[in-house]
């Protein structure tokens, strides 16, 4: 075990203990940056945290708790990086499009540039006003 999790104090000594009442916040904060790392699995929320109560050796509801913590981050995180997230999912797509031509899948490519069209507002035009009309009159027989 880390030095830093020691729970021995020297006697005589006014420090805390490392463990405070149970656990520092130093400890129950890098369990849950590791549960944050593993949520990138994509495994269901219910299966996470029940893998990380067995691998921290804790009870269900405090993985439950971590989670909470998580799901609290991820909210936090999107709210701050909502703003670039548009530029750098578009980013993304001239990547992947680029490296399906390269590699010859050019219907995948020609899908992607789709959404990448659609994005971008081309499809407005083609739905304006000055698109096809068509009109289906049916004559009576004489």
């Amino acid at each position: 075990m880390p030095e830093s999790f020691s729970r021995e104090v020297p006697e005589g000594s006014n420090a805390p203990k490392v463990y405070g009442k149970r656990n520092p916040n130093s400890v129950i904060e890098a369990r849950q940056r590791r549960l944050y790392r593993r949520q990138l699995e994509g495994l269901p929320a219910r299966q996470l945290v029940l893998d990380h109560a067995d691998r921290e050796s804790v009870a269900v509801a405090t993985a439950w708790k971590d989670w909470k913590a998580v799901s609290e981050w991820n909210e936090r995180d999107f709210q701050e990086e909502k703003a670039t997230l548009v530029s750098r999912l578009q980013n993304m797509r001239m990547r992947a499009i680029e490296k399906a031509i390269r590699k010859g899948q050019l219907s995948s490519a020609a899908m992607m540039m789709d959404s990448l069209g659609k994005v971008l507002g081309e499809a407005d035009n083609l739905t304006g006003d000055e698109s096809v009309k068509l009109n289906i009159q049916i004559e009576k027989k004489q």
